[in-house]
């Protein structure tokens, strides 16, 4: 009998909370709507605070209580993660109260909803180009923020989301190796390879991926030496050799020292053999 009556409390509790928000969401007392939409906010009932908002946002602009209502609108967006929505509706905060109470929040708020759009590394990034672009702007605008540090934490992020797609584009020269089928406007995928890495390694040099990028770098070299012609062969594995210096004295301890030891032995054979075949020079 008391669990019946405690689910009778409970649904004329919930039925009279639904026909009470009913009652404010059709009133057209604008400053009522505003009141309770804060209310909802403040109890993270976003999904409501935002339906009051939405018909608040324009009646209000002008007014103090207008400014607020946008950023409210905003951040219910965000909290239901909708960050495509809150990321448009911070950017108009941003453009219509560049100098708002609100506007360091709106800006930090923006950045990180458009980083986790961020899609997947084998996807365009344009959303990742989009959000450290705004990122950059807060740190630009707010260098003293208290947000800074998540700020740069997400920069690094997505930083190496940027290096990890061109890594897996040199990865994938390198899969196709000596395959021409791609390459008939001339160079080869290895070439490719070392380009891609070499470009990725300039355009993000503390990259997380740096050691990787590196041992692919190397790997390519010693590819392309193996499949030269005879007159570029010894040159290109001297290339492999000193490719392996560099990359030794910047990664002693890598994970992939054995196989950078094994190139380097193989590459050192190949140019002892070539000295040994050179014809002795002959005095005139």
């Amino acid at each position: 009998m008391k669990k019946i009556l405690s689910a009778g409390a409970i649904a004329a509790i919930v039925l009279s909370a639904c026909n009470s928000y009913n009652q404010v969401l059709k009133s057209s007392d604008y400053d009522y709507k505003y009141e309770a939409a804060k209310e909802y906010y403040a109890c993270g009932q976003y999904s409501r605070a935002y339906q009051l908002l939405e018909g608040l946002v324009i009646p209000m602009k002008g007014y103090d209580k207008g400014e607020e209502c946008l950023f409210m609108l905003s951040m219910c967006y965000y909290h239901i993660n909708d960050y495509e929505t809150a990321a448009m509706y911070l950017e108009r905060y941003i453009k219509t109260y560049p100098k708002g109470p609100y506007t360091e929040l709106a800006r930090f708020y923006c950045g990180k909803a458009q980083y986790l759009q961020s899609p997947d590394p084998r996807l365009d990034q344009s959303p990742t180009y989009a959000a450290l672009n705004t990122l950059q702007e807060f740190l630009d605008f707010h260098p003293y923020s208290t947000h800074r540090t998540d700020v740069n934490d997400m920069i690094y992020e997505l930083q190496d989301r940027l290096v990890d797609k061109e890594y897996l584009g040199a990865k994938l020269y390198y899969d196709l190796g000596s395959y021409n089928g791609n390459t008939i406007f001339g160079g080869n995928n290895y070439e490719a390879c070392i380009i891609t890495a070499e470009n990725a390694l300039k355009t993000f040099p503390y990259t997380r991926k740096r050691e990787d990028l590196y041992m692919l770098i190397l790997r390519c070299r010693f590819k392309l030496a193996q499949y030269s012609v005879e007159e570029r062969a010894d040159e290109r594995f001297r290339q492999t050799i000193d490719e392996y210096f560099g990359f030794k004295n910047e990664f002693p301890e890598s994970k992939y020292i054995k196989e950078a030891d094994n190139i380097y032995k193989q590459a050192l054979a190949k140019t002892t053999k070539s000295k040994k075949r050179a014809p002795a020079k002959t005095e005139e």
